[in-house]
């Protein structure tokens, strides 16, 4: 009882996560607020690009920041909505409208939730850092290509759940002459972005580039697309209305955001607690913490949050050591709406498009391409399989590929690790030793290799005992101790004798169950040590030599 009582405390808050605080509290305010700085732009980017409208994205980031700060795992993360959810949540909101995000945002956070509580946190780290590579490539392409349409000033071009589709659709569709407009628009934006990046990494860049940007166009009476108005307040949370066949039909698209909440929220955390001495984070608690936001999120009416990595960055460079410097970043939006809303509302969208495509263009590494591409040819295979995925059919599709392959090409390799050799007798040759076969069977004995195991043993003629040396067998599956089994009992229906010498302790239980053991001939005919093993060989072919004779 004892037990699971500890165990639930540590999947909730406790004082322990503000000890700091005391001699942390400036460096977690001046975070909070720089990252509430970095966070607007993207927010109401994030919340446009998705189709659920800025004020979805600002909801978001206010309600599931604070949400997930207090609940979840990380004493640094920051949450929100994300390039990678926005990816998943286009699509969606293309085949069933606005109001499904809502609702994919309740049942969402409730499968990470439940995760969290299923302890399932740490199952995270069983992705291939290929996969996880180019599943980040494949989003800042789709990002990227998603931004187009307002690039160009085409509204309304999202009538395709493929990314590269809607982009074509919005080249071909553009009115040119005006479309010039807004894309020099996006090339002041990312200008300006790129040179106050190389001033200094500290300054919040997409900030002052939306500003001067929406400056330049209301000075200028730019005849650009807004924001359009926003609420002066947070609207009051509710539940939505849910037919049954609504639920159906979003139950897949609600798996699929939960597992990239899930998966984003967890790899964000584990590269803040390596970033600076924050202390751990706990992979169960930030799955409920997630799980949490994403719920309350969408009972205010905003979408799945997840954490965010470039924003955790920030907060983490700019000092922050607790979540006080999360809860202030949510804060300082909660401030914007209810005394900027007005002045929020005249950003060009097609300055939020620039912003969105200097974040993607970021999250493309040459450097880590490289790494990859010349690490190993199943690595590289593996990165590039699981980019043109993601890219082209869909991200959860995507990783479950990437994940495949990669175990495909891991497994071959613990395969070839494995052999079977045939070995010389121990001590002076004496005759009808050519009749005795020792074979030492090491590596990893399972439904990849056993059929090799069965040919090769299988081959040898001429032989009359067969010693199986087991002792350097480190793994073995249900598959391999069967086929040792279909080898034993075909190799004594040839009548040839098979002695087992050196089963480990723990591969004794599966090979019993598996039937091994009672496939001998005789009881007799398992062995600890070799060389005892040999003595009763050699005594077999005496006495069958002298039968013969």
């Amino acid at each position: 009882m004892s037990i699971s009582l500890k165990s639930l405390r540590s999947l909730l808050p406790s004082a322990q996560d503000y000890r700091e605080l005391r001699k942390s509290w400036r460096g977690d305010l001046i975070a909070g607020v720089t990252v509430g700085i970095v966070a607007l732009p993207l927010a109401l980017a994030f919340g446009v690009s998705s189709g659920a409208g800025a004020e979805a994205g600002l909801i978001t980031a206010i309600v599931a920041g604070i949400i997930a700060a207090v609940f979840g795992g990380s004493n640094v993360q920051v949450s929100g909505p994300t390039g990678a959810m926005v990816v998943v949540l286009a699509p969606i909101v293309v085949s069933h409208g606005v109001g499904s995000v809502v609702i994919i945002s309740i049942f969402a956070g409730v499968i990470v939730l439940l995760a969290g509580a299923l302890r399932l946190g740490r199952t995270v780290s069983y992705i291939p850092w290929p996969v996880i590579e180019g599943f980040t490539v494949g989003i800042g392409v789709i990002i990227f290509l998603q931004q187009l349409p307002a690039a160009v000033g085409v509204s309304g071009a999202k009538n395709s759940t493929n990314a590269v589709v809607a982009a074509v659709q919005s080249f071909l569709g553009a009115d040119w002459p005006k479309a010039l407009f807004s894309l020099a628009t996006v090339a002041v934006v990312a200008a300006i972005m790129l040179l106050l990046t190389r001033v200094s990494g500290k300054l919040p860049a997409s900030f002052m580039a939306i500003v001067v940007v929406t400056l330049g166009a209301v000075l200028l009476g730019s005849p650009l697309q807004t924001i359009g108005t926003l609420p002066h307040s947070l609207p009051m949370p509710a539940f939505p209305a849910i037919r049954v066949e609504t639920l159906s039909s979003l139950l897949g698209p609600a798996f699929a955001v939960a597992a990239l909440a899930a998966i984003e929220s967890l790899l964000s955390a584990r590269v803040a607690s390596s970033m600076a001495d924050v202390g751990p984070y706990n992979a169960d608690r930030e799955l409920v913490g997630q799980g949490l936001a994403s719920i309350v999120s969408g009972l205010f009416g905003g979408m799945p949050a997840t954490g965010a990595i470039a924003r955790t960055a920030v907060n983490v460079r700019s000092g922050a050591r607790t979540r006080a410097a999360a809860v202030v970043h949510s804060i300082a939006l909660l401030v914007v709406v209810y005394v900027a809303a007005n002045v929020v509302s005249v950003i060009p969208l097609a300055a939020l498009s620039g912003v969105l495509m200097v974040t993607a263009t970021r999250m493309v590494s040459p450097t880590v391409i490289k790494q990859v591409l010349r690490s190993t040819r199943s690595d590289a295979v593996v990165f590039v399989v699981t980019a043109i995925i993601t890219v082209s059919f869909d991200l959860i599709v995507a990783v479950g590929i990437g994940i495949a392959v990669a175990a495909f090409f891991a497994l071959r390799a613990l395969s070839k690790a494995s052999g079977v050799h045939r070995e010389e007798l121990d001590g002076v040759p004496v005759i009808g030793d050519e009749r005795i076969a020792l074979f030492r069977i090491d590596g990893s004995l399972f439904f990849g290799a056993a059929e090799r195991l069965l040919e090769r043993i299988s081959a040898h003629q001429g032989t009359e005992v067969v010693i199986l040396r087991l002792s350097q067998l480190q793994l073995i599956d249900a598959t391999g101790a069967h086929t040792l089994t279909e080898l034993v009992n075909a190799l004594e229906r040839r009548g040839v004798t098979v002695l087992i010498k050196g089963i480990r302790d723990e591969h004794l239980a599966v090979l019993e169950r598996l039937g091994v053991i009672k496939s001998l001939r005789h009881p007799n005919h398992l062995f600890a040590e070799l060389e005892p093993a040999v003595v009763h060989a050699r005594s077999h072919i005496s006495r069958a030599i002298s039968a013969r004779a």
